[in-house]
């Protein structure tokens, strides 16, 4: 079980996820750089943000920018959005003040780009889902992600395998900021669509130095 202060963000799930080094020039580097991609994502989450708009549509309650943790992953962050669905059943719902009855809740992350080949985004959302179990003693099936690409949610099902890896991720999130370390640059083709492309500079790492040097001497 973790501390309080050992606690890191669950965004760094996503980086990591996406690549080791993102996320150590984020996480333990503290390097961030505001460009295109970050801005859209920024606007994108305005809304999204205000913990004060909680809506009620029939028996779906929306509840925006909660604060989780997880001592047992070590992780802490804030959820975009968790639709409370009225149940009749109290099994892995959760009681809410002011609303009688059971509610059971669906974790939603929004996104600035569209659905991945790999599981970086998936991993966030199961991440915050582990996270509200650890808090509320229960267990949720699903969330979702809506990109703002495609204007559409795309299902997150909590798989074993998914959750085994977000518990993988979270280990190697505090070896990487426990121990300082920043992995190297590794280029590859989801470099373009980095937000930390230009620090980062995954080119160089095809660079011959000793070539590189012969040829500014000469």
């Amino acid at each position: 079980m973790y501390q309080e202060d050992d606690l890191l963000m669950i965004s760094g799930i996503q980086h990591l996820a996406f690549c080791e080094r993102q996320f150590s020039l984020i996480h333990v580097e503290e390097q961030w750089q505001e460009n295109i991609l970050t801005i859209t994502g920024s606007l994108i989450h305005q809304k999204v943000d205000n913990p004060y708009i909680v809506e009620k549509r029939n028996d779906t309650i929306t509840a925006r920018s909660i604060k989780v943790a997880s001592y047992k992953l070590g992780l802490t962050g804030i959820i975009d959005v968790i639709e409370f669905k009225k149940s009749d059943s109290p099994t892995n719902c959760i009681e809410i003040p002011k609303y009688k009855g059971f509610w059971q809740p669906l974790v939603m992350e929004y996104k600035r780009g569209k659905p991945k080949d790999i599981d970086c985004d998936k991993a966030q959302v199961c991440a915050s889902a582990m996270c509200l179990e650890e808090m509320h003693n229960i267990k949720l099936e699903e969330g979702s992600i809506f990109y703002n690409a495609t204007k559409h949610r795309e299902p997150v099902f909590f798989t074993q395998e998914l959750r085994d890896n977000v518990i993988n991720y979270a280990k190697k999130m505090h070896y990487l900021y426990d121990n300082g370390i920043t992995p190297k640059a590794i280029l590859n083709k989801s470099c373009k669509s980095c937000s930390m492309n230009e620090i980062c500079m995954p080119s160089l790492s095809k660079l011959n130095v000793d070539k590189y040097l012969k040829q500014i001497i000469s």
